[in-house]
């Protein structure tokens, strides 16, 4: 698999502070790449930098394998949604694509293009007399989805498309780039805050933190670092460790207030759980778990307030 996208020490420096800098990472064709980072750690200045919205103060990055001025000409081969959709709010969704295909000389009225576009984000049955003030957040951001689509990108980025939006909504998002992937073979750069959901979204991420990039890996790698571990729900956690130690497991702590964390010998749970009960030890919940990209994320950077 190629990367489509590629940057090399990408860095934007405001004044003396430097919004992101020396940016390396890589995103494979038709992968979705998620960028996790807090508040201000140079997410957002990240894909502007891509999308050419701003210019790096130094370093370079690289399109379908071109750079330069052989870059800038496929920029219309990139989609962009960045911070708040830029729509017309009295206009309809209909009326509002037929805009953005007008402003890219595409030819709307060809092959039910416009059609095609609502159906590929859920809006083919919104009335057609509904403006787009009339939308639910949900809606706003699948329509500025279609409005990245126009020109049938390669690949599109979008800043934080979940953000705010009720659990129907999430699902509904989740479920258009998910199609735009497996049906459509888009490229798909995404920063969320909900990491629960970019999980079940994303193939490989980058952490950004403090303006820099602390790590970058696949999904696969993810679970093969964070690995599997037993976790034990019990009142009393000493008498669940001693237990445990008298069938010989020792890689066991105790994480929390009645819960144990065991990491060695996870395919003999039900031989934990008969020598906790035949010590007489309450045993509330036994399971075999993954530490979560959550948790992974706030390991790797101390902790304290997510993406």
């Amino acid at each position: 698999m190629s990367y489509i996208m590629q940057t090399q020490a990408l860095t934007k420096t405001y004044g003396k502070k430097d919004a992101a800098k020396d940016i390396s990472i890589n995103v494979r064709e038709g992968e979705i790449y998620g960028l996790i980072g807090r508040n201000g750690a140079g997410k957002t200045t990240i894909m502007k930098m891509i999308s050419g919205l701003t210019n790096p103060t130094s370093g370079t990055y690289s399109l379908f394998g071109k750079t330069g001025a052989e870059m800038k000409k496929m920029m219309s081969k990139v989609g962009v949604l960045i911070e708040q959709p830029g729509l017309y709010p009295g206009r309809s969704a209909r009326e509002n694509l037929i805009i953005k295909c007008i402003a890219m000389g595409i030819d709307y009225k060809k092959d039910n293009y416009i059609d095609s576009l609502l159906k590929t984000v859920g809006l083919e049955d919104v009335p057609e007399k509904k403006s787009a003030r009339q939308f639910s957040l949900g809606m706003r951001q699948r329509l500025g989805i279609a409005l990245a689509l126009v020109g049938d990108p390669s690949m599109i980025i979008l800043d934080e498309p979940i953000n705010g939006l009720d659990p129907q909504g999430i699902v509904d998002v989740r479920h258009t780039l998910e199609k735009l992937r497996s049906e459509k073979g888009i490229t798909i750069m995404i920063s969320s805050h909900i990491l629960e959901e970019l999980a079940k979204l994303a193939d490989s991420y980058a952490i950004i933190h403090e303006g820099r990039l602390i790590e970058q890996f696949s999904n696969d790698e993810l679970m093969a670092r964070c690995g599997q571990f037993v976790t034990i729900r019990t009142t009393d956690s000493s008498g669940a460790l001693k237990a445990l130690s008298g069938i010989g497991i020792t890689d066991a702590s105790v994480e929390g207030e009645g819960t144990i964390k065991v990491s060695e010998r996870i395919d003999e749970t039900e031989k934990m759980a008969a020598a906790i009960v035949r010590a007489g030890v309450p045993l509330k919940e036994l399971c075999i778990s993954n530490m979560s990209l959550e948790d992974y994320y706030l390991s790797i950077t101390g902790g304290g307030q997510n993406a």
